[in-house]
């Protein structure tokens, strides 16, 4: 059931009430509970026209609970340790930073290496370390982070501070409002000495960037570096763009409660300024393979509420991600010319973060009688795109384009890596820059000053087109002897994962990418989005 009742919310709240884990003698250090400690009182929360905003059910379906279930990621470490056999312990140990963060944490308190696969399958540990694992980025994750480094470049790749308690029953977790001594003693003697302590810096996005800027390294056959890729950087795409004057990650990724609401089912008075705890994002493919293959992945998330999750994620896209239009169209000369114009409406490049998502222009023009006469970009049934050179070649990759005049010419909007040798890669411990980047640019993002980290890369660095005000491509048609009026669409399209992406897991013979890759196939269909479309007719 989705709601607890007030005696059964009551009953678990004293059966918490004994802290775990710490010893007599021990000296304090900062520890972790997982979300089932918090699930109890800040569930059951209404606003007072009725929306069901229970911050523990909203979380639990949210790719931040199920990060350490995610079977892409679990596919891409596996890959990425039997390249660099060598350095398996190591990039075990990277890869848990963001996924398994509490596990991982712990690890380093006791000196030792953050492990993945020995806490895997979930459903056959039951030791405190593999429960840390499983929960993913829990509450008491971001709620402990303290405000030292925020920002600063020590903070990045996971190295936010969570403070040393001034003793073992005294441990802040932050948030945004200021409680009473009451309310903070019921989260006392239910959690085993956690403290909610009001704190502004859990509404800055450098907590988020703390984990979502990624600066990977890239290694040797003997485990060396030989380089760096800034594999995800949109906090620092934000930093570069208006939206930093003026909208916060929390604002769109956490959407505001307008009315005044209960935080807590215990106690709770209306507060003005609850964020809901859905994340939304863009990644409703890993959404719905959750929900899929629930008991292969250990989830915990109710089916209802892992596709209220997945539907909100696609609507969320489709309303604030991208804006397409058709500012001009003309005849002449047996050509049909279109200019389309393609904006970003989010707060980073578009797409931004795991160099695995790409969007694209789908354009297409009929005749008088419904015929095609012109197609770029379609998408195929197995998630490839008709005409790009890298779903048909690894070794390939489209260019970016400023005038379009066949139909193998694709507008795709993506981050390509190479390797040191040169070599188009998706390896990312292999990669050490970017031939091309595309992504389409936020509002107020200059690309003659950005940073190398954030730079637009390729024949986009140099197109007056591509701006912040998003990318104006032409399209020349020759239409032979078809008749008009012709009718012209453009669609933008948008793949969390791409086929190249997925696909490039299919040679490695081990469980988790075998696994990814069937559960791709299943589904590569629904792998994709239309974000926004046009229409005009000539």
């Amino acid at each position: 059931m989705r709601k607890f009742g007030w005696n059964s919310m009551l009953a678990v709240v004293l059966f918490m009430s004994s802290p775990v884990g710490l010893r007599a003698g021990d000296a304090p250090h900062p520890r972790f509970q997982t979300s089932d400690r918090c699930l109890a009182c800040h569930n059951q929360l209404t606003t007072p026209s009725g929306k069901d905003v229970s911050i523990g059910f909203d979380w639990r379906s949210s790719i931040m609970a199920n990060s350490s279930r995610d079977p892409y990621w679990q596919a891409s470490v596996r890959r990425e340790t039997l390249d660099h056999p060598e350095s398996r312990s190591a990039i075990e140990d990277e890869c848990s930073i963001c996924h398994m963060p509490m596990a991982r944490y712990e690890a380093k308190l006791q000196r030792r290496q953050g492990q993945i696969f020995s806490h895997l399958p979930f459903d056959s540990h039951d030791d405190e370390e593999s429960m840390h694992a499983e929960d993913g980025v829990s509450c008491s994750v971001c709620h402990q982070i303290g405000p030292e480094k925020l920002g600063s470049a020590e903070s990045f790749n996971g190295g936010f501070v969570v403070n040393q308690p001034k003793s073992k029953n005294d441990h802040p977790e932050y948030g945004p409002f200021a409680i009473a001594n009451g309310h903070q003693h019921i989260m006392d003697t239910s959690t085993g000495g956690f403290l909610p302590t009001e704190a502004a810096h859990i509404r800055d996005s450098a907590l988020c960037g703390s984990c979502h800027t990624l600066l990977t390294k890239a290694l040797s056959p003997e485990g060396k570096e030989i380089g760096s890729l800034p594999e995800q950087t949109p906090y620092q795409e934000w930093l570069h763009s208006s939206y930093r004057d003026h909208t916060s990650c929390q604002d769109c990724h956490m959407p505001a409660v307008e009315e005044e609401t209960p935080i807590a089912a215990v106690l709770g008075v209306p507060r003005k300024g609850l964020h809901e705890h859905t994340f939304v994002a863009g990644n409703f493919v890993i959404l719905r393979m959750l929900n899929l293959h629930r008991q292969d992945l250990s989830v915990g998330a109710l089916p209802q509420e892992l596709t209220a999750a997945s539907e909100r994620t696609v609507e969320f896209l489709q309303s604030q991600a991208a804006r397409i239009s058709i500012p001009g169209i003309e005849l002449a000369s047996g050509k049909l010319k279109v200019e389309v114009q393609v904006v970003n409406l989010t707060g980073h490049k578009l797409p931004t973060a795991y160099p695995s998502r790409r969007a694209w222009v789908h354009f297409i023009v009929q005749d008088q009688s419904g015929g095609t006469v012109f197609e770029s970009g379609a998408l195929n049934a197995d998630g490839s795109i008709q005409g790009n050179d890298n779903d048909a070649d690894a070794s390939r990759y489209e260019p970016h384009y400023r005038e379009i005049t066949r139909d193998d010419q694709v507008q795709i909007f993506e981050s390509i890596m190479q390797d040191h040798e040169g070599h188009v890669t998706t390896g990312l411990l292999s990669a050490v820059r970017y031939v091309k980047d595309n992504r389409l640019l936020p509002q107020g993002f200059q690309k003659q000053t950005a940073e190398t980290d954030i730079a637009v890369v390729g024949d986009a660095a140099g197109d007056p087109n591509f701006t912040e005000a998003g990318d104006r491509l032409r399209y020349s048609v020759p239409i032979g002897d078809s008749q008009g009026p012709f009718h012209v669409r453009v669609e933008l399209w948008y793949q969390p994962i791409g086929f190249r992406w997925a696909h490039n897991l299919a040679p490695y013979k081990a469980f988790e990418p075998q696994r990814f890759v069937n559960y791709y196939d299943s589904m590569a269909s629904g792998a994709a989005v239309m974000l926004a479309n046009a229409e005009a007719t000539r």
